[in-house]
């Protein structure tokens, strides 16, 4: 299990934007010579480029030219030539143990000439797992906007045993962030107001086209992304939480945004950070020792949990009729508990929870 400290850090400008402009160009020779080359092999790009590259590059420490060329194969062998991945002049460098060293609150850094030596201003937030975790490694990066250095310093430590619990179902969608299969229902609709309130203000001031609308757009950039930061937190701490349940099963979404639904559904689908939902929520649930698993989504909606009867008129917007059995409830509701049930009967689960799905209670259906 890892975590990351981010502490923003005053460091030399010249020195280290000199040092992230190099090493970008660094990073984008060994992405040439490994497409030109075909292959991600980290020992034959040095005995190919290291050389050369120390001669082009002398002011870059060993060390930290090693660290780029096996961040740059690595990125390469990640995305399998599919694309090539590029560094800007103010990308961020990892760092590893051969290029820094943290001992306390002391950190030093390898950069063009000596070593640059802080003392870290810690939050209170951080210090338990800085203090008890353990250190395995720093990423350096550049904020152009706010002119700041932030040293997003990498923690690890063992995973806390896995505890046992019900299984619960988590259907995600644009008038509802969450709804789970017990009848929670996390609403939407704060969330729509404030995108469209951010849309309709950069809009307008994009039209003006003024020095003042200029900075007003400025001011405004990020606000709308920390509040859906914060949104996620909120949400998924409170379903992180919750006592009993050991395993959280989500739809997997990964191919949401690759089919053509128009021009405003898909923008809204492009605002939609379920992707980060997940993610907030897969850590949250890591550290108290409980899974986040996904699930095929085909049909969740469609079918009915109580008859199994896939109809796709069985679903009018948020209305869920089953037109074989009759059966009434939310639709987001149904598709969650279709969506755990499924998972139940696809995996090696015990008997308690396949009696579960054979015998499930329909009770309370009714959504205020």
């Amino acid at each position: 299990m890892k975590r990351t400290v981010s502490i923003p850090v005053k460091l030399p400008d010249e020195r280290f934007l000199n040092l992230m402009n190099q090493c970008a160009s660094i990073f984008n020779a060994h992405i040439d010579w490994a497409i030109e080359n075909k292959t991600f092999n980290k020992n034959k790009a040095h005995k190919d480029l290291y050389a050369i590259l120390r001669l082009q590059y002398p002011s870059v420490p060993s060390a930290l030219l090693q660290t780029v060329r096996d961040n740059a194969l690595e990125a390469i062998k990640a995305t399998k030539f599919k694309r090539v991945p590029r560094k800007k002049p103010t990308s961020g460098l990892r760092y590893d143990k051969r290029t820094m060293t943290l001992r306390g609150y002391q950190l030093t850094l390898s950069c063009i000439g000596k070593r640059v030596k802080l003392i870290l201003d810690i939050p209170d937030y951080f210090k338990q797992v800085f203090e008890n975790w353990e250190f395995c490694g720093a990423t350096l990066t550049y904020s152009k906007h706010s002119k700041q250095f932030w040293v997003r310093l990498v923690f690890e430590s063992d995973n806390p045993q896995e505890i046992s619990g019900t299984i619960q179902g988590i259907d995600r969608g644009l008038y509802h962030q969450a709804v789970t299969s017990d009848g929670q229902f996390f609403s939407s609709s704060q969330i729509r107001n404030t995108q469209r309130r951010y849309l309709f203000n950069r809009r307008k001031l994009q039209q003006k086209g003024t020095r003042s609308s200029k900075r007003r757009l400025k001011s405004m950039s990020g606000r709308e992304k920390r509040f859906m930061s914060d949104t996620n937190h909120c949400v998924s701490k409170k379903l992180a939480n919750q006592p009993g349940v050991a395993v959280f099963v989500l739809e997997d979404l990964s191919s949401i945004r690759t089919q053509r639904r128009g021009k405003k559904m898909n923008k809204w689908l492009g605002s939609w950070a379920f992707y980060q939902q997940e993610q907030f929520l897969a850590y949250k649930a890591e550290a108290l020792g409980k899974r986040v698993v996904h699930q095929d989504p085909r049909y969740t909606s469609q079918k009915c949990n109580v008859c199994k009867h896939i109809k796709r008129t069985n679903r009018h917007k948020s209305k869920f009729h089953c037109r074989n059995c009759g059966h009434q409830t939310h639709a987001d509701l149904n598709a969650s508990r279709n969506v755990r049930d499924d998972y139940i009967l696809s995996s090696t689960q015990g008997t308690e929870e396949q009696g579960s799905v054979n015998t499930p209670c329909v009770s309370g259906n009714s959504v205020s």
